[in-house]
């Protein structure tokens, strides 16, 4: 648009520039002539190069490059969860201090296999599953009201040492017992659960 505006410009000034008076007689001579077309090339030159720093600088600004993040916890946000995955990263309790959580891969033993969440409407309906520190659990899930919530959750029954067991068990008592949920789509990718308890649990996007 601000190209084309320049162009138009430029026409109009060409329009105002007089044309040699070739062919007029012997009043002028072939010379005269071509001294005529030398200096409205140069005028031509001049007027383009004026109009293209114009337009360079006339160029609008993205303005969502300056933008800050918007808020993850306008309740519109949560509509965006439909068909993600996530990984639970971190767990900061009402009092302020931090859980270990596991950050290993599927086959790291040591570190542990990371709690994850998949949110999928692939049948038709909003369906959960996922890892809970020891068995993998399945259900649905709503959002509502700005807020992500579960409907009762099923899982295997594999049996678990003390602290993976207490780990699952507090876990899918906080996604029982969501107050309130903050989805933030730009880089980094992140979801927040905050309990009805006060304590936070953090979530990076996950590959699908």
């Amino acid at each position: 648009m601000v190209l084309m505006s320049a162009v138009r410009r430029v026409a109009s000034l060409l329009a105002a520039v007089p044309l040699s008076l070739e062919n007029s007689g012997e009043q002028h001579c072939d010379e005269r002539g071509s001294e005529h077309r030398t200096a409205r090339m140069r005028g031509v030159g001049a007027l383009l190069a004026a109009a293209a720093l114009s337009a360079a600088c006339s160029l609008p600004k993205h303005i969502d490059a300056d933008a800050p993040p918007p808020d993850p916890f306008n309740p519109a946000a949560t509509q965006l969860l439909d068909d993600t995955s996530w990984q639970l990263t971190g767990w900061k309790r009402a009092d302020g201090a931090t859980r270990d959580v596991p950050h290993g891969s599927e086959g790291d033993k040591a570190a542990g296999a990371p709690l994850t969440l998949t949110l999928s409407t692939a049948s038709g309906q909003r369906r959960a599953s996922g890892f809970s520190g020891c068995n993998r659990y399945t259900g649905t899930y709503m959002l509502r009201d700005g807020k992500l919530s579960f409907g009762p959750l099923a899982g295997t029954r594999m049996a678990c040492g003390s602290a993976a067991g207490k780990l699952e068990s507090d876990y899918l008592d906080a996604l029982a017992h969501i107050d309130k949920t903050g989805v933030q789509m730009r880089p980094p990718q992140e979801l927040q659960v905050i309990t009805a308890t006060g304590d936070t649990l953090v979530f990076a996007r996950g590959e699908k």
